[in-house]
């Protein structure tokens, strides 16, 4: 009997002081929620519970579990997604394309051509691109200038990654016919808001390169990046992307800095301005390329 009466007594216990239950939320309150949620803006939600909260104190433990929940749906649902999709199906793009022609007491001719590819899946992320720049003055080409890139990221976290990176440039005004890059380290999402983020990555690197002169040189180096965008409004996006080689012998810095301000669709124009630092240029050459352009870009 005493060992009955002690396996009851829990029971008896919570039968006795039952636990209490969240007050029901007011109807007006519940709705304001539910409106917010179904609209799938995180702001918009984050704004609505704040208020729901004043406005109904006693049900805020309430209204903070249905907050988590809907957060906790919606990663779960992306992550399906993610790992449910086709390759293509993830993949985004950008291009970008510039021109530029002046007759009478000048004859010049510039063109740009640039492409970006990123998909974004659950653990990988893979990022191409590749540009071409060429310049004409009074008949003679002064600028001539390729480069291609792939980056795969491997993300172990939620914010860090392990990334590879190989680089192919061509510049023969900067004194090399061809200049190839491997580079392998880690990278961490510093900033990841809505509008707002920063990536930034660091790593040793290879490097080769064959000069206009014919000589070969390969280098270790370190490498650092950064890749910096901010969404200022609905249709106005400032980005900041650098990237250093730095070695013993010729290091180099590039920086590209653009305002993209949205058209209609997909079109956008971007004004930016890119420079190209290598600390030993050929003879005649100087250390620093900047250049300043417009463009329009497409996104699909």
């Amino acid at each position: 009997m005493r060992s009955l009466l002690l396996m009851l007594a829990p029971l008896l216990v919570a039968a006795a002081d039952p636990q209490p239950t969240d007050p029901a939320l007011p109807p007006p309150v519940k709705a304001m929620l539910d409106a917010a949620m179904a609209s799938g803006n995180e702001g918009e939600v984050a704004t609505v519970a704040k208020y729901a909260r004043a406005a109904a104190p006693e049900a805020a433990a309430l209204i903070d579990r249905l907050t988590v929940e809907w957060r906790e749906g919606r990663r779960r649902e992306r992550e399906r997604r993610l790992r449910e999709a086709d390759f293509l199906e993830l993949v985004k793009g950008r291009i970008e394309l510039g021109a530029y022609r002046s007759t009478g007491n000048t004859d010049n001719i510039g063109l740009l051509a640039a492409f970006e590819l990123r998909r974004e899946g659950l653990e990988w992320r893979h990022k191409l691109r590749g540009r071409m720049e060429y310049q004409e003055s009074q008949g003679r080409v002064t600028q001539e200038r390729y480069l291609a890139a792939y980056e795969p990221n491997w993300k172990f976290d939620d914010r860090a990654y392990l990334y590879g990176a190989a680089q192919f440039e061509r510049d023969r005004f900067l004194g090399y016919r061809e200049r190839y890059s491997v580079s392998a380290g880690i990278g961490y999402s510093a900033i990841r808001q809505k509008g707002l983020t920063l990536d930034v990555e660091l790593g040793p690197a290879y490097r080769n390169t064959n000069f206009n002169t014919g000589r070969n040189q390969s280098n270790m180096a370190a490498r650092g990046s950064l890749d910096f965008d901010w969404k200022l409004n609905k249709g106005v996006t400032f980005s900041q992307d650098a990237s250093a080689y730095v070695q013993d012998t010729n290091s180099t810095v590039t920086s590209k800095t653009a305002l993209l301000a949205r058209l209609i669709g997909p079109l956008s124009a971007q004004l930016s301005y890119t420079v190209q630092f290598e600390s030993l240029p050929p003879a005649g050459r100087q250390s620093t390329d900047t250049t300043s352009r417009a463009a329009l870009v497409v996104d699909f």
